[in-house]
């Protein structure tokens, strides 16, 4: 049996890849630039915009100390994907950002990839003990 490799990060669409990396510590001083940037990568060169109902994809695995100023970034990252009639998914979620999201109620309104296990391990009970 033989497979072609594969191109591209996995799980994002390589007909219509429209993706978007947050790194670093988000302050509110920046939030209108990843949304001007979200703005961009929604809408194709030459003015066309990928097909409706696509999935923008936000890697936030990067971002330094999640606070309420991610969460207002992720909350207006989502509108503007919302406007254009697409949807914001994240990706690599760290455990602090997904308890925000819940917290304040957009956890139900961003869509929350889900990652594989990255260290490989597999956890099972170990007979006889509890």
């Amino acid at each position: 049996m033989t497979f072609a490799p594969r191109g591209g990060l996995p799980g994002v669409d390589a007909e219509n890849p429209i993706a978007l990396t947050v790194t670093g510590r988000v302050s509110r001083a920046v939030v209108p630039d990843l949304c001007a940037r979200l703005e961009r990568a929604l809408t194709a060169p030459g003015g066309t915009a990928p097909a409706p109902g696509a999935v923008a994809d936000c890697d936030v695995g990067g971002v330094v100390r999640p606070d309420l100023a991610l969460v207002d970034a992720v909350a207006r990252l989502a509108l503007v994907a919302r406007r254009s009639g697409h949807t914001l998914r994240l990706r690599r979620v760290p455990p602090e950002l997904r308890a925000l999201l819940d917290l304040v109620g957009l956890a139900d309104v961003v869509a929350l990839a889900e990652e594989p296990e990255e260290s490989g391990e597999i956890t099972a009970p170990v007979p006889g003990r509890p």
